[in-house]
């Protein structure tokens, strides 16, 4: 295994750091003004300077300051699964008051924060027997471990069909242009409205579905699981979110540093956590996704696979203990 996540993280760095596009990270500028949010210890930075690890009282948390302006992400910053304590003391940081200020001006500032080892490995939902022969994967992901799973199926052999809306397409081409070419460039491409009718006729007829955003954003378009189920029984639907499809952790945000702190990935024996390498979380996941639909279109299954950053560096994180 530590092999394993020695060759998916060497290959995360030959792919070069994703752009997040229109979710315009302000860590640069914004996070250096935050030392406070560290209650007077210092505070350690990803290599791609995205994420802050700090230490607040007996925790390591770790907090990712994102300025977006994708409306299918909640426009605020959340709470969940913190201490109040913990929590309270966030928002009285500079962090916590800009992004007050902030989301009260109309800005959509999110500010996710994940408690180092959080996160526990996943207990996956039983797939079911299905008949779902042939077709190929549409992949309806952006940026990282979404593309990353499509990429990989395409090199297995799938007809790897990426669609983008016209609206918000995928900003990795326009700046990070040759991890655009390692994620998608067997996959041919189209632009469709996510909710055209068009969209449900080739979901229909496809064996793989590849999704990256919340399951409420999703219904919002159309794209729920009772109806896409409904027109194809035999679908076999990757969800990959930052923290899960389900329940509460299905409202949180996250990206691929903070999951990897939730994950416990970034853990020592001794000492502060450390960063391994830049959104290291994202490609383990994208090649966790990419694994497990193999084996299930191999044994004939169909359903939705659950698939989280946050429970698969969870998962390696235990593996490596």
């Amino acid at each position: 295994m530590t092999a394993l996540l020695n060759a998916v993280s060497a290959a995360g760095a030959r792919l070069g750091k994703a752009s997040h596009g229109r979710i315009a990270f302000d860590a640069r500028q914004a996070l250096s003004r935050h030392d406070d949010l560290a209650l007077g210890a210092p505070g350690l930075w990803s290599p791609n300077r995205h994420c802050r690890l700090i230490p607040c009282r007996d925790a390591w948390i770790a907090v990712s300051l994102a300025r977006a302006e994708d409306r299918d992400m909640v426009p605020a910053w959340t709470g969940a699964g913190f201490d109040a304590d913990i929590w309270q003391a966030v928002m009285e940081s500079a962090a916590g008051r800009e992004a007050a200020e902030m989301t009260a001006s109309g800005v959509a500032l999110h500010l996710p924060v994940a408690r180092v080892g959080e996160a526990r490995p996943p207990k996956p939902e039983p797939l079911r027997a299905g008949d779902g022969d042939g077709g190929g994967v549409v992949d309806l992901s952006a940026l990282w471990a979404g593309p990353y799973c499509g990429g990989l199926l395409a090199e297995a052999g799938f007809d790897v069909v990426k669609i983008e809306s016209p609206a918000r397409p995928d900003p990795t081409p326009l700046h990070t242009p040759r991890l655009d070419a390692r994620l998608n460039g067997r996959k041919r491409r189209l632009t469709m409205a996510l909710a055209s009718p068009d969209l449900i006729e080739r979901i229909a007829g496809a064996r793989i579905l590849i999704t990256a955003a919340r399951a409420h954003a999703l219904a919002r378009l159309g794209l729920s699981e009772e109806r896409l189920f409904a027109v194809n029984p035999g679908l076999l639907w990757i969800a990959v979110t930052a923290h899960g499809w389900r329940k509460e952790a299905a409202m949180r945000v996250g990206f691929g540093d903070d999951c990897a702190a939730a994950g416990g990935l970034l853990r020592r024996e001794e000492g502060a956590p450390r960063f391994m390498g830049d959104a290291l979380a994202d490609p383990l996941t994208g090649l966790t996704a990419a694994t497990l639909a193999l084996e299930a279109v191999e044994a004939g299954q169909c359903g939705l696979l659950d698939i989280s950053l946050a429970r698969t560096a969870a998962a390696f994180a235990e593996a490596l203990r």
